[in-house]
């Protein structure tokens, strides 16, 4: 019941197949803590908020601590610009789970801590939940951009920034929780490598992933390459509702 209509078209997905068919082996993607386009941290309003995590133990609990600020502060709306600013999700006060993930992403950056994307097409059936009466509407795939830190030698994807761990009864897409909350509760593995446990059976998500698009410097990168979810004349309609739309209501 999904849809193909509302999406741009895209071949970089199949290409991304038939280099893991040929076996080939991508360059390390190393990432970066420029300001870009959408990860504007040198705006003021970006700055603000930097202030209040900085001078913590470690740069796993600044992040934890921008995590809890973001939150608490930025309404979880169902925005569809992927490509919104940093500094514009800020001034608004509401976000997508996006939005808010490249908030973070912002804030590690003006830390001095690299970050990175992979790129997931994500089957839209995952989405059902949140739209049960729109199913027809729900894309064929969601493209999103799940970011990766540097910390201490090693890149943590945002749904291990809280440890490794089941937690209590993994992710559903269900009701007002997001996948950016959901991180501060339970793990979420899109890779399928994480012993979920009895009762976390939902923090392994493998099973949504239609293709896996590797890694990218930043979401500029990967938005520049796929396009977003929705083609613009979607995004333009879709958007004065659902940008203020908040999850779960």
């Amino acid at each position: 019941m999904t849809s193909r209509l509302l999406m741009p078209y895209r071949s970089a997905g199949r290409a991304a197949r038939s280099d893991v068919r040929r076996g080939s082996r991508p360059p390390e993607v190393r990432g970066s803590t420029r300001a870009t386009e959408i990860l504007d941290w040198t705006d003021p309003g970006v700055t603000a908020l930097v202030n209040r995590v900085r001078g913590r133990a470690s740069a796993s609990e600044t992040l934890r601590v921008a995590h809890g600020i973001i939150a608490r502060e930025i309404r979880p709306v169902y925005s569809v610009e992927d490509r919104r600013r940093v500094s514009t999700t800020l001034r608004l006060g509401r976000g997508s789970c996006s939005q808010r993930m490249a908030v973070l992403e912002a804030v590690a950056r003006a830390v001095g801590i690299r970050t990175r994307v992979r790129g997931l097409l994500v089957d839209g059936v995952f989405w059902y939940p949140r739209f049960p009466r729109l199913k027809p509407l729900v894309p064929e795939q969601v493209l999103l951009a799940w970011p990766e830190f540097r910390l201490e030698g090693a890149w943590v994807p945002i749904g291990e920034l809280f440890g490794k761990g089941g937690g209590d009864g993994g992710f559903t897409n269900r009701g007002g929780e997001t996948l950016f909350d959901a991180v501060a509760r339970t793990t979420v593995d899109w890779g399928g490598a994480t012993a979920c446990g009895a009762t976390g059976g939902g923090c392994d998500l493998s099973a949504q992933v239609r293709t896996d698009l590797g890694h990218f410097d930043s979401r500029d990168a990967l938005f520049a390459q796929q396009g977003q979810t929705l083609c613009f004349a979607a995004r333009a309609v879709s958007e004065p509702v659902l940008g203020r739309w908040s999850a779960g209501s």
